[in-house]
């Protein structure tokens, strides 16, 4: 998944822990497999040669699920959450030695390559009658393999434990003892910082934020998300913390708020979830309270 993992159980034995430990691992490699953009014989590449040519594929039930979320997400957001941004990924370079902005003419061109309402999606048949684009599951899959580790860990029989895929969060019961899982907010400027920690016996949690991949000019952060509709970095939030029932959701929750940037405050208000939010200038907001 491109960064750490871990996952935290309680077991009868250490052969119990190792067997779940290995079938949670098993899953979460199965959907790195199929849907890495940088593995060439994954579903998402098949899908996305297809997409470059302008032609048309069918897909399997998992891989549709998964579009007809992003539907979702898509009109949520009022075409903000955009799977078909991933030809920005082009334009903007994060790990440059020396950084640098993207080239506007090539933002420009990307763009018309953009926007879902150009794909046609329809009894599990992707197809695209504009050659040149690109499709991206970021902010989807890693969260979705989150909660799918906690319900195979569960089917195995695990009543306590966390599942941590990069800071995607999804907890099963609570301690043993009935304490909760202590799950802390990383301050976005300060990286061995913890803002606010909040006590957790279920659900998952996700933060998307501005501070894990960026670059730095002229005293300006850059982040790696994207607005689709300008090919530009968001600026209004450095970070969105959201908690709901299930990873997927808590991520593309505090996804859309970080793309909706001004608005994004009262739309996670209208959400009724449990959420914090920090902005640029360091302004903390949300009903999770900050650390005192």
């Amino acid at each position: 998944m491109g960064s750490p993992c871990e996952i935290q159980l309680y077991a009868t034995d250490q052969q119990q822990a190792q067997n779940i430990a290995d079938h949670v691992i098993g899953d979460v490699i199965r959907l790195e497999n199929r849907y890495s953009r940088y593995k060439t014989d994954s579903v998402l590449s098949e899908i996305n040669r297809h997409a470059a040519n302008g032609k048309s594929i069918e897909v399997d039930p998992e891989t549709a699920s998964l579009l007809n979320y992003a539907v979702t997400c898509y009109e949520q957001s009022d075409g903000l959450f955009d799977i078909t941004s991933g030809v920005l990924r082009k334009a903007w370079k994060f790990n440059l030695d020396i950084p640098t902005l993207a080239n506007p003419k090539y933002i420009e061109k990307a763009l018309k390559n953009i926007g879902w309402d150009k794909v046609k999606w329809a009894n599990s048949k992707l197809s695209f009658p504009r050659a040149g684009m690109e499709l991206d599951f970021g902010g989807i899959v890693k969260e979705y393999a989150t909660d799918r580790a906690a319900v195979i860990a569960k089917q195995l029989g695990v009543d306590h434990g966390l599942i941590n895929l990069g800071g995607d969060i999804k907890v099963i019961g609570s301690h043993p003892d009935g304490n909760a899982w202590q799950v802390g907010i990383q301050h976005p400027n300060k990286e061995d910082d913890i803002i606010s920690a909040i006590g957790l016996i279920g659900g998952g949690m996700a933060t998307s934020g501005d501070y894990q991949r960026y670059i730095t000019i002229d005293g300006k952060r850059y982040g790696h998300i994207l607005n689709p509709k300008t090919g530009w970095p968001v600026q209004y939030f450095s970070s969105v913390t959201v908690v709901s029932e299930f990873c997927v959701l808590a991520g593309s929750a505090s996804t859309i708020a970080m793309l909706k940037e001004a608005e994004g405050a009262n739309w996670l208000n209208s959400l009724n979830l449990a959420h914090q939010w920090i902005d640029q200038e360091g302004n903390v907001g949300g009903t999770i309270a900050p650390l005192k």
